[in-house]
């Protein structure tokens, strides 16, 4: 008996196919591109990426003889593929970052509050989510409208594809900011007010629960002898962390991919005015019961700038790890530089769009490592002073860490050093996709629920444990961090 768990991601997606145990039996992975016919447009073609997926499933269950029981999808938020019941998209899918839809925001501010939309929805208003895109799909592209029978976030597109009905997961309606999730429904009267048919939003079901099965067509393209059950899945940072073992209040995600996100896990919704004020969501865990919470910057982003502004000589070698080739340069203690993650717009608190990273410090004797140990450290100063500010109940007290950079002992050492919590690697690196396994592997009836799930699914590696004299050297950058950005602020205000 095996679960296979896909993965979707902005430019690529994988899928692991895992026993009982949470062993991987087999992995596949296949990248997309992004398209963008004019700036500031990002779109994602459904015919092209379906036909990724099933490339890549063929390729994960190809010879494989143990019977696949059943599938459940992890997907990046927001993004909505318009479809027709004949299981055919319609339109490509407006990325979150894309600027159609902006306009609609003045409007929307109109109509609802921060703190009104915050007490339905644990969002505030913003361009990111699938709202103001959904608006433009009905203002700009009528026709294309009126022939959608639903506009489904990529995990339901996925699943639908595959022949599930037409369903969204919890976390998912969330993040197009039109869902209750105290009610778990549709909010019939936001979308009554931006007179957008609700009719044309998909069923709601919890993560976790039978949508359907493989039709008989799939199943013979890629030689299987069963049609699997197809299951429920959730947003990638709920998966991330479910496929991580984090379940319960206390222990927190840390992802160290593209962007640096930690999800921490709630046993009950914390009070509006404390959470909106902190610039923090709430959505719901793919668990049941439990509340999921996100803090994230750009960390590999700009430790990915610094590597192609500050080392073109040793790219151009590919049996080096340019990114521990880097970290060897390094001092042994904090940088003599404090530098300010700003470099694109920011997460948490508060999510500023005109800002500008900051490198200080700098004088003739600074090094190539000291701009580099300056840059991780910003990343995780910048997280740290959110986990410092968080409110009361809402306590995190160690991490599972996962993702790219969590495979550097240099990397996750620092972190638990600043952030002052240990942080445990996960046996299994692709977390988000042993997240959707553990989906299907609750869905199918295996395991009764998700600790048992994750009590035989999930294993951990070796733990990093904060070491106290380090943090006394760090904090005193971290001061300095704190009073940077006001600076900051007052600089590019002299801009405007």
């Amino acid at each position: 008996m095996s679960f296979l768990g896909i993965d979707l991601g902005t430019t690529g997606c994988k899928a692991v196919l895992f026993d009982e145990k949470g062993g991987a039996l087999a992995s596949a992975y296949r990248e997309y591109t992004i398209v963008s016919q004019e700036p500031g447009q990002a779109e994602l073609d459904p015919w092209m990426v379906w036909d990724q997926v099933k490339g890549m499933i063929k390729d994960c269950v190809t010879g494989i003889r143990q019977p696949i029981e059943a599938i459940s999808v992890s997907s990046l938020g927001e993004a909505v593929v318009p479809v027709s019941l004949a299981r055919k998209p319609l339109g490509n899918s407006l990325l979150s970052f894309d600027i159609r839809g902006n306009e609609f925001v003045p409007r929307l501010r109109e109509l609802i509050t921060d703190r009104e939309l915050y007490s339905k929805n644990g969002n505030p208003l913003g361009t990111n989510y699938s709202l103001t895109k959904l608006m433009w799909y009905r203002n700009d592209q009528s026709d294309l409208y009126r022939q959608s029978d639903s506009f489904l976030l990529w995990a339901s597109y996925i699943l639908f594809m595959l022949g599930a009905a037409p369903v969204v997961d919890y976390a998912h309606a969330n993040r197009t900011l039109a869902f209750d999730i105290d009610r778990n429904v549709w909010n019939s009267d936001l979308l009554s007010k931006i007179d957008f048919d609700p009719e044309k939003l998909p069923d709601l079901m919890p993560a976790g629960s039978v949508c359907g099965s493989m039709t008989k067509e799939l199943s013979a393209e890629f030689g299987l002898h069963n049609q699997p059950l197809l299951v429920v899945g959730t947003h990638d940072q709920c998966a991330n962390a479910l496929g991580c073992g984090v379940l319960d209040e206390g222990t927190a995600m840390y992802g160290m991919g593209t962007y640096h996100c930690i999800v921490s896990v709630c046993n009950e919704r914390k009070p509006i005015d404390a959470m909106l004020a902190r610039g923090l969501n709430t959505e719901h865990h793919a668990v049941p019961d439990r509340w999921a919470s996100f803090i994230y910057n750009q960390g590999g982003i700009l430790l990915k700038w610094f590597r192609d502004t500050f080392a073109q000589g040793v790219k151009n070698f590919p049996e080096v790890n340019i990114y521990e080739h880097l970290m060897h340069e390094m001092p042994i203690g904090p940088s003599p530089v404090t530098v300010l993650p700003h470099f694109i717009t920011t997460g948490p608190p508060a999510f500023l769009e005109k800002t500008s990273g900051n490198i200080s410090g700098l004088t003739i004797d600074t090094t190539r490592g000291d701009i580099c140990k300056g840059v991780l450290e910003g990343t995780a100063f910048y997280l740290k002073a959110n986990l410092d500010n968080l409110p009361d109940g809402m306590n995190i007290n160690e991490f599972r860490v996962v993702g790219g950079g969590s495979r550097s002992d240099i990397w996750v050492q620092l972190t638990a050093d600043i952030l002052e919590r240990p942080c445990t690697r996960t046996r299994e690196p692709e977390a988000g996709a042993l997240g959707a396994a553990i989906l299907a592997a609750v869905g199918s009836g295996k395991y009764r629920s998700f600790q048992d799930a994750a009590d035989a699914m999930v294993g951990t590696a070796d733990t990093f444990y904060p070491d106290p004299d380090r943090w006394q050297e760090y904090s005193r950058n971290y001061e300095r961090y704190k009073q940077i950005l006001p600076l900051m602020g007052s600089f590019l205000a002299s801009y405007k």
